[in-house]
C-alpha cells in the first residue's frame, strides 16, 4: 500500500536495497503456468458487465469490507534504530524508507513470530464492524509471503520463528467460511526483495513465481477477489510493469478461476482495468464514470503496524464516510493493522464494534447493504442519501433543531408516500417546498452517530422491459472504414475489451480495424440520460443523426460522456463508429439516469438494423 504522506502516484525514492534471495534460499521450481485459453483475433475479454454480474453481485451488495495490512515489517512495530541511535519511523514501507539493509531487515524477520494471530477473533472484529468482507495482504512490497510459498523461502514458514505448521491464510480462511464473509488477498506486483524483478532480463523468471505464487493462493484457499498494488513506475528497485503485463495477469487469473474479482492495479490503475477502481484515503464527491470503485483507507494514520500512532478515526468519522461512499455507489474497504504477535489494537476493535452497533441497530444498515446511488435527489449537505429498491434512505449527519427541517432537492420526478425514523417511533413530516421536499423529523436524532430517515417513494414509471437482441455490427480489418466489412452481425452489448491482442473476427488483426454499430436505444425513462462511453483509440456516437460524442483524435483509455433528453419506450436511433490503431483495444457504452443506475446498456434495450 502507499505511504500516506505521498500523493497517489508520486515516487517514493529512498536508499537502495539489496536484490538477492536469501543465502542458501534459492528459487524452488516455480509452478508452470497452465495454458491459457485461445486468444488472439477474435477475442473480446469483457466477458460481463461487473455493473450488473452476478459474478461481482456479492460484492456490490456488500459495500464494507475490512482491509489488513499484516507481514515482516509488523516486526519492527513502526520504529527502527539506525547504528548512529537515530530513529527512523514508518510501517510497511519501513524497510525501503528508513534505509534498512537487506541483511539487517532479513535478520529481523527471522524473529518474527505472530504467535498471537487468532483468525476466529479476527474475523468476530469484522462481523461485529458490520463488515462483510476482508482482504489481507498475502505479500507486500517487501516481498515477505505470509502463507507457506513453494517458489521461494522469503516466507512466515521457512524465515520466522512462527510455528511452521501453521499457515495463517489457512485459519483465516476457515474462519471467514465458518462466519459467512468473503476473503480476498492483496498482492504486491513491486517486489523489493526477489534479485529478478528489477532487470528486464531476468524479469521472466520473477514473473514465472509470480505467477506460480498466484496459482498457490487461488488453489489452496479459494479468494473471492485479488487486490493488487504496486503496479506504477518506480525505481529502487526499478518497475516497469506495463499494461501488456496487467493484460496478460488479468487473463491468466480469469483463466484460473472465471469468478474472481481483480481490482484495477492489476494493470495500471486505469478505468479499463480489473472489475473497480481503487481510490486512496479519499471519497470521490460523486459515482465514478465507466467503473466501479471501492476507497481504502486507514483507521489510523498507517497501514501497518505503528506503535506510536495513536491518531484513530472517531466511529462517527466511519459511519459518515461509509454513508458518502455507499451514496455514491461505492464500497468502503477500512484498514487495520496488526501487531507484532498479529493482535489487531484494541482501538480499532473498539472503534470497529461501535460502527458495527449503528449497522446493526433499527434497520440503518439498509442505508448500507444492498444501498447505492440515486440520481433522483442531490446529495444534500446534512448527509447522504442512498437508494434500494423504491426506497431512499435520508442518512442524517447533521440532524436539525427542534421544528427545524431538511431539504431534499429532487432531480426527477418522484413521489415520497411513507417516511419514518429508522430505530425511532418518532413522526417525520413530509411537504413540497421548492424544487423539492422539506423532511421535518418529530424529535431528537436516534443516534448520535447519524439518524436514517427511510423514504418509501413512487419512482416514475417505467416502460417495459425491452426485447431487444443488440446493434448491427459491421467490422472492417482498417481503421478508415473503407470497402466491404469483413464481419457482420449482432452484438448483444458494446461491451468490448479486446486489450492487446482480441479483435472484433478471426479475419481481422488486433491492430488497424473498425466497427460501426447501428440500430435504435430504447429507454425505458422519460428522462435526461447520461450515455458514457469508455474508449481506446476513437468513438464517435450519434442519437438520432446528432453527433453528442466526438472522440475523434486518437487517445488512451478515457471516458467521454454526454446528456441527451430519451423518451420512455421510443427507439432513438444510435450508431457508434470505433477504430483500433495500434495497442489496447476497448469500446463499452453505459447509460444513467435519475432513474437508471449505471450500467453498460442492456441488449434487451438495442434493437438491430
Amino acid at each position: 500500500m502507499h505511504i500516506r504522506t505521498r500523493p497517489l502516484r508520486r515516487l517514493v525514492v529512498g536508499a537502495a536495497l539489496g536484490a538477492l534471495l536469501l543465502a542458501g534460499g534459492g528459487p524452488v521450481a516455480a509452478a508452470k503456468p497452465p495454458p491459457r485459453p485461445a486468444a488472439g483475433p477474435g477475442t473480446n475479454h469483457a466477458t460481463d458487465d461487473p455493473f450488473t454480474a452476478s459474478r461481482t453481485s456479492w460484492w456490490r451488495q456488500d459495500r464494507f469490507g475490512m482491509f489488513i495490512h499484516f507481514g515482516a515489517y509488523a516486526n519492527l512495530e513502526g520504529e527502527y534504530t539506525r547504528p548512529d541511535g537515530t530513529v527512523c519511523r514508518n510501517a510497511e514501507w519501513i524497510q525501503r524508507e528508513c534505509a534498512i539493509p537487506k541483511a539487517e531487515y532479513e535478520k529481523q524477520a527471522a524473529t518474527f513470530n505472530p504467535s498471537a494471530f487468532d483468525a476466529e477473533a479476527i474475523v468476530k472484529a469484522a462481523k461485529d464492524a458490520g463488515q462483510r468482507y476482508i482482504v489481507i495482504t498475502s505479500k507486500h512490497h517487501d516481498g515477505y509471503a505470509m502463507w507457506p510459498t513453494k517458489q521461494n523461502t522469503w516466507n512466515l514458514r521457512d524465515h520466522s520463528s512462527f510455528d511452521p505448521h501453521r499457515d495463517l491464510l489457512a485459519e483465516l480462511k476457515k474462519a471467514a467460511d465458518a462466519a459467512g464473509i468473503k476473503l480476498g488477498f492483496y498482492y504486491s506486483i513491486w517486489d523489493w526483495h526477489d534479485p529478478d524483478f528489477a532487470d528486464p532480463a531476468t524479469f521472466p523468471r520473477y514473473r514465472k513465481r509470480m505467477y506460480g505464487q498466484l496459482k498457490e493462493l487461488i488453489d489452496h484457499y479459494d479468494p473471492a477477489l485479488l487486490w493488487f498494488d504496486g503496479e506504477w513506475d518506480a525505481d529502487n528497485p526499478t518497475n516497469r510493469w506495463s499494461r501488456r503485463d496487467g493484460a496478460a495477469l488479468q487473463a491468466y487469473l480469469h483463466g484460473l478461476k472465471p469468478g474472481l474479482i481483480v481490482n484495477n492495479r492489476v494493470g495500471k490503475r486505469e478505468v479499463v482495468d480489473g472489475d473497480f477502481g481503487t481510490p486512496e484515503q479519499e471519497i470521490p464527491a460523486e459515482p465514478v464514470d465507466g467503473q466501479l470503485w471501492e476507497s481504502c483507507m486507514t483507521l489510523n494514520d498507517h497501514w501497518g503496524f505503528a506503535k506510536y500512532d495513536t491518531h484513530w478515526k472517531s466511529p462517527a468519522t466511519v459511519v459518515h464516510n461509509l454513508l458518502d461512499v455507499a451514496s455514491r455507489g461505492g464500497n468502503y474497504l477500512l484498514n487495520v493493522g496488526p501487531d507484532r504477535l498479529g493482535r489487531i489494537p484494541q482501538p480499532s476493535v473498539d472503534r470497529l464494534r461501535e460502527v458495527g452497533r449503528w449497522l446493526g441497530s433499527g434497520g440503518r444498515g439498509d442505508a448500507v447493504y444492498g444501498a447505492g446511488h440515486t440520481g433522483l435527489v442531490a446529495d444534500p449537505s446534512w448527509g447522504a442519501v442512498s437508494r434500494r429498491d423504491d426506497e431512499l434512505y435520508a442518512a442524517v449527519t447533521s440532524w436539525p433543531g427542534t421544528g427545524g427541517s431538511l431539504h431534499l432537492t429532487a432531480k426527477g420526478p418522484f413521489e415520497i408516500t411513507a417516511a419514518r425514523v429508522l430505530g425511532s417511533s418518532q413522526r417525520v413530516a413530509v411537504t413540497r417546498a421548492g424544487d423539492g421536499f422539506d423532511l421535518t423529523p418529530s424529535g431528537a436524532t436516534p443516534d448520535p452517530l447519524a439518524g436514517v430517515i427511510r423514504l418509501t417513494i413512487r419512482p416514475p414509471a417505467a416502460a417495459p422491459v425491452g426485447e431487444g437482441t443488440g446493434l448491427t455490427a459491421r467490422s472492417w480489418a482498417n481503421d478508415s472504414f473503407t470497402g466491404p466489412p469483413a464481419a457482420v452481425g449482432v452484438d448483444p452489448t458494446v461491451n468490448k475489451s479486446y486489450r492487446f491482442d482480441g479483435s472484433p473476427d478471426p479475419t481481422i488483426p488486433a491492430d488497424h480495424f473498425a466497427t460501426r454499430w447501428t440500430g435504435t436505444l430504447q429507454p425505458r425513462y422519460d428522462e435526461t440520460y447520461t450515455l458514457t462511453t469508455v474508449s481506446d483509440d476513437t468513438v464517435r456516437l450519434w442519437i438520432d443523426g446528432r453527433q453528442v460524442i466526438d472522440g475523434s483524435v486518437p487517445h488512451g483509455a478515457r471516458v467521454d460522456k454526454a446528456t441527451v433528453a430519451l423518451k420512455a419506450g421510443h427507439r432513438h436511433r444510435i450508431r457508434i463508429d470505433y477504430t483500433e490503431r495500434t495497442g489496447e483495444a476497448h469500446l463499452k457504452l453505459l447509460w444513467s439516469s435519475p432513474g437508471q443506475e449505471q450500467q453498460i446498456v442492456p441488449r434487451s434495450q438495442l434493437y438491430a438494423d
